[in-house]
């Protein structure tokens, strides 16, 4: 009987790490290429940050790459979450790491997608009280720099 267990083990695992493996060759199969990944993560920077200062300083080549072909190429593509959604997050995270230069260009960027401003005052009206009130008091500053409020009768 314990010859039998074992040996019902051992083959149950060996068809559990064939298939771990045989999954990992399809997986690895489908992934986009480098070039693929860089391509698309262009056309959301292009997208996403239009209107903004985004590629005003220099970028040292590899940082450029986790940036464009990582970030926005991989990260930024998933199906988990929308475009809009990950912009909403993106800017609620820089709103409590009070990230002034970023929150520029992702206030815009969730814009350009579609998040409404209403969306992101509520965002910084209750981070205020986790993240401080300097912390909102800079966010309203530069939400009102890059997306000024529209006066009544024109907005969309």
């Amino acid at each position: 009987m314990l010859h039998y267990l074992l040996k019902t083990t051992g083959l149950s695992l060996c068809l559990t790490l064939g298939l771990v493996v045989s999954s990992g060759l399809s997986a690895m199969a489908k992934q986009p290429t480098s070039a693929e990944k860089q391509a698309k993560g262009m056309q959301l920077v292009t997208k996403l940050l239009a209107g903004t200062s985004a590629g005003s300083v220099p970028l040292p080549a590899k940082f450029g790459k986790y940036t464009v072909e990582h970030l926005f190429g991989e990260v930024w593509q998933g199906t988990d979450m929308s475009l809009q959604e990950r912009s909403y997050l993106t800017c609620v995270t820089l709103i409590a790491l009070n990230r002034e230069a970023e929150m520029r260009l992702h206030f815009v960027g969730a814009k350009n997608v579609g998040v409404p401003r209403a969306r992101l005052e509520a965002a910084i009206a209750h981070q205020v009280h986790y993240a401080g009130w300097p912390v909102g008091m800079t966010a309203l500053k530069v939400l009102h720099e890059v997306w000024p409020v529209e006066p009544k009768g024109t907005q969309k």
